[in-house]
């Protein structure tokens, strides 16, 4: 699950999702929507949590710094339903230290390249401010490569570098600029171009060692799902904005995204996952696969409260898991990616 906590931000970055017009389709921008606070803000997030049981919260903004006390008295009740939670924020202020003692926490800072390009795209979050601001801490670095980045050679080499040397970052992420459909803007990364990147990275990776990038997502990076209906990461993950009603979809970038261009880390981490195959040759994703329509399919039932049903409906559970072997051995059977999509 991922949760929008605040539509507050003092950062005005360029290609920012969160705050693209079209980022809750026809509703528009979470800017429109009415955010919580306080203790509300804490109790209407536990019940989303008790609720839907996910294993993994991402607490994302806006700025979710903001509201750092209401996440404070979060992590806790957090721990107790044995929830990790992970925190992206831009470090543009001192992250507190009780979030150092949590157990199932990760501190993600967004940055935006070498100072040179990020302290102009992500004033007041400089490179001075997070480097003070991230002291005492174990963070993830997360970079989102654009095309500005992309001009210089070897300046994702010098930007890995920089932050493997510094103490407290324990792994460094780094994602693609994904565009909406139709998009045109100077953050774009031209086809020939992302190959190139995804190649330098295939290189880095073995060079670095907080780099992670497996091959598998390297991969994913290379063949995106082509449809939201196709991907892991859209499917699982249920993103709800500031008011905590308002999903976003279809996946947490919201609007429109070019899935055949899709750098999502996440996404392509989920991917590499699906396509892995387990000892006996299957995919992991096929596993996945059957799962999950078991599962609507007893949602279904619980629904319908027909307990009669339930009691008859060994042939058809048995049909659902032979109907996605098959898929597994021919991947054009089955349905279509719409009819995949409307019963998500």
């Amino acid at each position: 699950m991922s949760i929008e906590i605040t539509k507050r931000c003092p950062l005005s970055c360029p290609g920012c999702y969160a705050y693209g017009s079209r980022h809750l389709g026809m509703a528009g921008s979470f800017t429109r929507l009415r955010e919580l606070k306080g203790t509300q803000l804490v109790r209407g997030i536990l019940s989303l949590v008790d609720l839907h049981r996910p294993l993994h919260l991402s607490i994302v903004g806006g700025e979710p710094l903001l509201r750092w006390r209401e996440i404070t008295q979060l992590l806790p009740e957090l721990e107790k339903r044995n929830v990790h939670t992970q925190i992206v924020t831009s470090a543009v202020s001192q992250i507190p230290h009780e979030w150092h003692n949590a157990r199932r926490i990760t501190v993600v800072v967004s940055i935006d390249g070498l100072p040179s390009e990020h302290d102009k795209r992500r004033y007041p979050a400089t490179y001075e401010r997070i480097l003070r601001h991230i002291r005492g801490h174990n963070i993830t670095v997360h970079c989102t490569i654009t095309r500005q980045m992309t001009r210089r050679p070897g300046y994702l080499s010098d930007f890995v570098k920089f932050w493997m040397e510094q103490s407290g970052v324990q792994k460094i992420w780094m994602s693609l600029y994904t565009p909406q459909i139709g998009e045109r803007s100077p953050e774009l990364l031209p086809p020939q171009v992302r190959e190139r990147v995804i190649d330098e990275l295939f290189l880095l990776k073995d060079s670095f060692r907080k780099l992670e990038l497996p091959p598998g997502l390297l991969q994913a990076y290379k063949h995106p799902p082509s449809h939201p209906g196709h991907c892991v990461f859209a499917q699982t993950t249920q993103t709800i904005s500031v008011d905590l009603k308002t999903r976003v979809t279809p996946c947490q970038l919201g609007g429109t995204p070019d899935c055949s261009r899709c750098g999502c880390i996440a996404a392509a981490a989920m991917e590499a996952i699906n396509q892995h195959r387990l000892p006996f040759g299957l995919k992991a994703g096929t596993i996945y696969g059957i799962s999950r329509e078991l599962g609507l399919y007893i949602k279904g039932l619980i629904n319908a409260r027909s307990e009669t049903s339930m009691f008859h409906s060994a042939d058809e559970a048995l049909h659902i898991i032979n109907h996605s072997m098959k898929r597994e051995e021919n991947p054009r059977a089955g349905c279509t990616p719409k009819a995949r999509m409307d019963s998500t």
